[in-house]
């Protein structure tokens, strides 16, 4: 049976120390990504790096919303 994992992400878009993903105090993800915050190139890149942080495919990463914001909530649809 599926399981979903509701995550919150703070993104650091333009990032030199991308690609990387840390687990902040709060637990949500604080993910750093070099592409930068325009036409959802860093969306993109978040979603990518999510499906490999948790190993699913690129259909089981869902932006639920933040689509503008950095502070970002996602749904992992994990098999």
């Amino acid at each position: 049976m599926p399981e979903i994992v509701n995550v919150t992400v703070r993104v650091k878009p333009g990032s030199k120390k991308g690609p990387l993903v840390q687990t902040a105090l709060d637990g949500s993800l604080l993910v750093y990504v070099r592409e930068p915050a325009q036409e959802g190139k860093a969306n993109r890149a978040v979603t990518k790096l999510l499906t490999e942080y948790y190993d699913v495919s690129a259909g089981g990463v869902q932006l639920i919303s933040g689509n503008k914001s950095k502070t970002k909530h996602f749904k992992i649809l994990k098999q």
